[in-house]
């Protein structure tokens, strides 16, 4: 490959984006400069905090506007700039907290909101929850209260209890000004169109301070790069590697991107799978999944807050191969599929084949995750049915990483189990199925005796982990219980005699 010093015409070492109406050009900034830091640092926008650096404070919480999918419309997203990548604010639209004063001076709806409630105090989270709301705010619709929770899942405060911020939620939408969805629709038109003009079908090529960034604009062009650089570290949503440089101090020579390819970034329907591409983010690889497997809400909610879940991606968080990882417990009970692509050959393989040890995948040298293909749900016969759930059990609700996640699918024919797909994460070295538990169900009621067969089956499937998370005999524990919850919800009968609604806690 070329020096960057040396672009061929096919290449740009130039990123473009939008902040308050101007368009901002630079010329190879170094590659893994965040957000965060050219904010502060460069752009003189102080209203942006610095809190934690790993995702977790939301006090630096930005928003971006990009173009949809389809060209129609914008997307508004609220993300952490402390894991955000200054190139990969090319060709969009950066929005900080000094972004929502009129020309006049007047506060901006969500602002005057907090005002109106009493939703600061010290100050220091304040910008942050401020771009959160705005960025619900732009979504139009008046949210209801799950929403609202939803959208401030990434923000901590001490001072106030939350509470009049919740407030502040519900207020700004009697803000709203008589004509503002008119003059929202004018403003948001032109924003499109000058964004579209911006997007470049050249590959970015940004290299300074020692590392380098290529970020192509075609699937061809990523398979071949990746192919040419089996070194290079792939940079999809941040998530971990904005922590690795932020927490670690890694040094990465060379980052290929791949939030730029279109074809990475499609959701579809084929074959009898819902296929998610790499590009996608969780936000929206989740909404598909729940359209076909409503039992997956809970899961997907509590997987990271909003901001984190609108960077990140559900194949990054696969190929990532955490043992812990949320997503894979609950694919692997679903039966799902990874196409995997090197150069111009793909193969197929199963999830559960995709983890050899910890953090060490079947990948091969110059190999990426393309796509996750997850069964659909077949219309049952007579008297069959299909039952899935995905259960994390943490320290704390929200924003923490599982002790233990189960993921079940069993198949149950005149109530009798005709297969069993029970998959475990934080058990293990990876996640893994439990082969011998699922062997103690088959053919049989999936009753009390079945329960105990295979509760006591986990004892040959996992020497669980014993570390600052939880211990050995806690996980196994908590994954015994963990199906005697779902023996107890698929028994429809034990569950109406449920008296105590803490029975149905998998950590009692």
């Amino acid at each position: 490959m070329p020096k960057p010093t040396e672009l061929p015409e096919t290449c740009s070492g130039e990123i473009r984006f939008m902040l308050d109406g101007t368009e901002i050009r630079l010329a190879h900034p170094a590659p893994t400069t965040t957000v965060l830091s050219w904010l502060r640092e460069q752009a003189g926008r102080c209203g942006t905090k610095e809190g934690c650096a790993e995702g977790d404070c939301g006090a630096c919480t930005v928003v971006l506007a990009e173009p949809a999918a389809d060209g129609s419309r914008l997307r508004w997203r609220a993300l952490n700039a402390c894991l955000s990548l200054l190139p990969t604010l090319h060709g969009k639209a950066l929005f900080t907290v000094e972004s929502l004063r009129a020309p006049d001076g007047r506060l901006h709806p969500v602002q005057q909101a907090m005002v109106d409630c009493h939703g600061s105090q010290c100050g220091f989270c304040t910008p942050g929850f401020v771009m959160s709301l705005y960025a619900l705010y732009r979504s139009g619709a008046a949210p209801e209260p799950g929403e609202i929770a939803d959208a401030l899942s990434g923000n901590l405060c001490r001072c106030t209890g939350y509470r009049p911020i919740l407030d502040a939620a519900r207020r700004m939408e009697d803000l709203r000004e008589g004509d503002a969805e008119g003059a929202a629709g004018a403003a948001n038109n032109a924003l499109l169109a000058r964004l579209q003009a911006l997007q470049d079908p050249r590959t970015l090529d940004i290299g300074n301070d020692g590392a380098r960034l290529l970020a192509p604009a075609t699937l061809h062009e990523f398979a071949r790069l990746r192919a040419a650089h089996p070194q290079a570290t792939v940079l999809a949503g941040c998530t971990d590697i904005g922590i690795w440089l932020n927490k670690q101090l890694r040094q990465l020579p060379l980052l290929l991107w791949l939030g730029r390819v279109d074809e990475l970034a499609r959701i579809a329907e084929d074959g009898g799978c819902l296929e998610i591409g790499a590009a996608v983010s969780l936000e929206d690889a989740f909404a598909a999944l729940r359209r076909h497997y409503p039992e997956s809400d809970e899961f997907a909610r509590r997987f990271a807050s909003r901001p984190i879940r609108n960077a990140g991606t559900l194949c990054g968080n696969i190929a990532n191969a955490s043992p812990v990882g949320d997503s894979m417990p609950a694919l692997i009970a679903l039966g799902a599929r990874l196409l995997l692509r090197q150069g111009d050959d793909k193969r197929e393989l199963a999830l559960e084949d995709f983890y050899l040890d910890y953090r060490r995948t079947a990948l091969r040298a110059g190999e990426f995750v393309q796509a996750v293909r997850i069964p659909l749900r077949t219309p049952p016969a007579p008297g069959e049915r299909v039952h899935f759930r995905a259960w994390k059990v943490a320290r704390r609700h929200d924003q923490d990483i599982a002790a233990v996640f189960g993921g079940f699918a069993l198949h149950l024919v005149d109530g009798i189990v005709r297969d069993a797909r029970l998959a475990f994460g934080g058990m293990a070295a990876t996640p893994r199925r439990a082969h011998a538990a699922e062997q103690a169900l088959r053919g049989r009621a999936f009753d009390g005796a079945a329960l105990r067969d295979a509760q006591a089956a986990l004892a040959e499937d996992f020497r669980p982990l014993d570390d600052l998370r939880a211990s050995r005999s806690y996980r196994t524990r908590v994954a015994q219980n963990l199906l005697a919850r779902l023996q107890l919800e698929l028994d429809e009968a034990a569950l109406t005699r449920v008296t105590d609604p803490r029975l149905l806690d998998a950590s009692v």
